[in-house]
């Protein structure tokens, strides 16, 4: 299995296009009981598959096992993304705002974990509508300070898809132009990143990170079901065009995919403006399976022409 490598955009760093997700439900396994040493196992095995792109965050907890995993490797060849929020409760509630200097000491302590001297990208974190004019008027001076100082090359920013399934926070990120890099919820039940923000990334030739290309809703038919529910519910979707028990069956169907996972993972791959599309887990053989997905062909265009017509104007789940 060979690595696809991309361009992300304006930084003009060279990543592989299959990303490894240190956060999520799994965050490497930790999250089900999985050692810092085992997690670090699993960062040396996507090294291994090609992976160079590694994204974990403060909040993750798991910027230490990326240390123990990335231990040994040529750091220039990594490309290392980390995260701090703007709030102290991250992006949900509104929360009181951190101040340039706590957003600072959280890069540094992040490059202790890491056990490195910088990061490839520096994310502010799941940041909402009401945290953004403090995130560019408070927080990125102090970036642009740590990046002339060399602890970070790239700045970015990600949405909180779960409750900005609209992308209305990335929609006005982008109109400033201030970050190199965004990081975007997109997949085959909320595609709506295709005509909010992609236009945009690639206008401005802004880096392009995939987050929710499979989660709960699309790991298995029985959530899909659900979540598809709740679609029709909203009338987001017609209920002539799914079948209601198994919305997904023409992509089961065809010969030319594996599985629903695999379908969910080649739609977003091969979206026009996707730069690196993430996945997690906590299994090594989990990991090469996503991963041949990501490299595997675009789906059949029957295949997509369904989903667009089914799933084309969805907009409201995040499919967690």
């Amino acid at each position: 299995m060979d690595m696809q490598f991309v361009r992300l955009g304006r930084t003009n760093a060279i990543v592989s296009a299959a990303g490894l997700g240190c956060g999520g439900h799994s965050r490497l396994g930790m999250a089900k009981g999985a050692s810092a040493a085992q997690a670090g196992d699993l960062v040396r095995a996507a090294i291994d598959l090609g992976i160079n792109f590694i994204d974990t965050a403060m909040v993750y907890r798991t910027e230490g096992a990326v240390a123990l995993g990335i231990r040994g490797h040529d750091r220039s060849k990594l490309f290392i993304s980390t995260k701090s929020w703007v709030g102290r409760d991250g992006a949900a509630t509104a929360p009181a705002f951190l101040s340039a200097a706590e957003v600072a000491a959280n890069l540094d302590a992040s490059l202790s974990r890491l056990k490195t001297d910088y990061v490839d990208l520096f994310h502010l974190h799941g940041v909402s509508v009401a945290q953004l004019d403090h995130a560019r008027e408070t927080i990125m001076p102090e970036l642009k300070r740590q990046q002339q100082a060399g602890k970070v090359r790239f700045i970015g920013i990600t949405e909180a898809f779960r409750f900005d399934t609209r992308h209305e926070m990335l929609q006005a990120a982008l109109r400033s132009n201030d970050f190199d890099v965004v990081m975007v919820g997109f997949n085959m039940l909320n595609p709506s990143a295709r005509k909010a923000v992609f236009p945009q990334t690639m206008r401005h030739d802004v880096g392009t990170l995939v987050m929710f290309a499979v989660r709960r809703a699309l790991n298995d038919v029985k959530n899909t079901r659900e979540t598809v529910a709740e679609l029709l519910l909203r009338r987001e979707v017609d209920p002539d065009l799914v079948n209601p028990a198994d919305p997904l069956d023409f992509v089961a169907a065809s010969p030319a995919i594996k599985s629903q996972v695999e379908a969910a993972y080649r739609f977003c791959r091969h979206e026009p403006g996707v730069d690196v599309v993430l996945t997690g887990t906590g299994s090594a053989a989990h990991l090469e399976e996503n991963i041949a997905a990501i490299l595997a062909p675009p789906l059949p265009s029957d295949v997509q022409a369904r989903l667009q017509l089914i799933f084309g104007d969805c907009c409201s789940v995040s499919a967690d």
